[in-house]
């Protein structure tokens, strides 16, 4: 694993600065990558939550630059929360993902929604943001959140791709936001593009970006067909399907299994595969 300091502006590209906030955890890895674009004047894309450090971290590296755009990806507290004081400070619009309130009380693996997350703009696909030598196009990217996008740089064929591709591990997809087979149709509209390397929310820069989601893609697919295996031995509730999946899983992280299987249940379910009957899902005749 590469250094990832806390803080510290790493120039990626001449366009491009990464400063990681000091949020690590299971779900976060060593934390929110934010990224800032431009030279004269800026973007800030994900600002990371609203910790004292980071944003006083991200003043630093604007360092007295007009901020055009105040960028979020998606709305969980991971990302978005920063928008409010680096607002404050920088008098730029908070554009991006749309807002959105879902009322499921739920267990939730991945990280919470941020309920105060206020967009002056929401973009959506095609949509532009433009500065002094750079332009950033929305990407809908649904599955991971209903409201995910990514951004492309098309002056240097990158892309910034939040949660939605990550560079340490496949991303949580935690119904009913989350959709499994809308985070399938995303990668597959990746696919279809040429972008040289992937920014993401966490993790390294992605070098390879088309043949990472070919993977992901595969990966998906397999865990399926281990699901529908399962199923035709027995009926199974989730935990003992996650259980006989995830051997070995550190602890910490089966909620995030038992969130990303049931929405594959939620897949096979819509696609006439399985039913479920009370806490058990099984196949349908």
């Amino acid at each position: 694993m590469a250094e990832h300091p806390i803080g510290i502006p790493i120039q990626l590209e001449p366009l491009v600065i990464r400063v990681l906030a000091p949020n690590p955890s299971p779900y976060t890895y060593t934390g929110t990558q934010t990224h800032v674009v431009g030279t004269t004047d800026l973007a800030v894309i994900d600002p990371g939550p609203d910790d004292p450090a980071h944003i006083a971290a991200l003043i630093r590296a604007i360092d007295g630059r007009p901020v055009t755009a105040i960028v979020v990806t998606h709305h969980h507290r991971d990302h978005s929360p920063a928008t409010r004081p680096l607002q404050a400070t920088t008098r730029a619009p908070i554009v991006g993902a749309a807002p959105f309130a879902l009322d499921d009380a739920s267990a939730r693996a991945d990280a919470s929604f941020d309920a105060d997350y206020a967009p002056d703009r929401v973009l959506v696909e095609g949509d532009t943001i433009t500065g002094d030598g750079w332009t950033l196009a929305a990407i809908a990217t649904p599955g991971h959140t209903s409201n995910h996008l990514a951004f492309a740089l098309p002056e240097t064929k990158a892309l910034f791709s939040g949660d939605h591709v990550m560079g340490w591990s496949t991303t949580i997809v935690s119904p009913p936001d989350g959709d499994m087979a809308a985070y399938m149709a995303s990668l597959e509209k990746l696919m279809g593009r040429d972008d040289r390397v992937y920014y993401p929310g966490h993790g390294e820069a992605i070098d390879k970006p088309q043949r990472l989601v070919r993977g992901m893609l595969g990966h998906r697919k397999q865990r399926e067909g281990q699901i529908l295996r399962l199923l035709r031995a027995a009926p199974q509730p989730i935990g003992r399907i996650v259980t006989q999946m995830y051997v070995g899983l550190d602890a910490r992280l089966v909620p995030a299994a038992e969130r990303s299987v049931l929405a594959h249940l939620y897949d096979l379910q819509n696609r006439g595969l399985v039913i479920e009957e009370g806490e058990t899902w099984q196949i349908k005749n």
